[in-house]
């Protein structure tokens, strides 16, 4: 069983994907500790291995039901938890946030994490059915994440400093992870 043998759980394109997944785990605790340029430069490299264990799988044959499944698992810890995590903390560390104030954002951060879980359930469930074609309906997961690093990135240079803006943005973006908006695939 190699690295380029279709039916190894450990081939080429799933250890790039679990490279995926301990990227975004290390990110989360550099997150915990306040750390959120290491996290930052983990979260790309989360993202390079995400385009990267695609090509593999595609140039050498590996795609199976399993790297699908492995994949949305990745996707879901680096593409929605852990920029949920980074901006989230980023808001609780740089405002004065009451108690409940707290509460509330967390609350809607939970309801970001479990519509990116949704998005990508539904995802699997099409691409299991091959109802998958020239458009992801709804906002995939990477972009998701994307829109949260600038909420970020606008949070952080002082461009929009109320947090229950930021906040109000996420709960927009959770909303068009399950849309039907319709975008054509990259």
């Amino acid at each position: 069983m190699g690295l380029l043998d279709k039916d190894n759980r450990y081939n080429a394109a799933n250890l790039i994907s679990f490279g995926n997944i301990a990227a975004g785990i290390v990110a989360i605790y550099f997150i915990v500790q306040g750390n959120f340029f290491v996290a930052i430069v983990l979260a790309w490299i989360a993202g390079g291995l995400d385009i990267a264990d695609g090509k593999v799988a595609r140039k050498y044959g590996l795609s199976t039901e399993f790297g699908v499944q492995l994949d949305s698992f990745a996707d879901f810890l680096s593409f929605v938890v852990m920029p949920s995590f980074l901006l989230f903390y980023a808001l609780k560390s740089a405002s004065q946030l009451s108690s409940v104030g707290e509460a509330i954002i967390g609350v809607l951060f939970i309801f970001y994490i479990i519509s990116g879980l949704r998005r990508l359930i539904e995802f699997n469930l099409k691409v299991d059915v091959g109802e998958v074609e020239k458009y992801f309906e709804g906002v995939p997961t990477p972009l998701g994440a994307i829109l949260l690093w600038i909420l970020y990135l606008l949070f952080s240079c002082d461009i929009v400093n109320n947090p229950y803006i930021i906040v109000s943005l996420v709960a927009v973006n959770a909303w068009a992870l399950n849309s039907k908006i319709k975008i054509r695939h990259p």
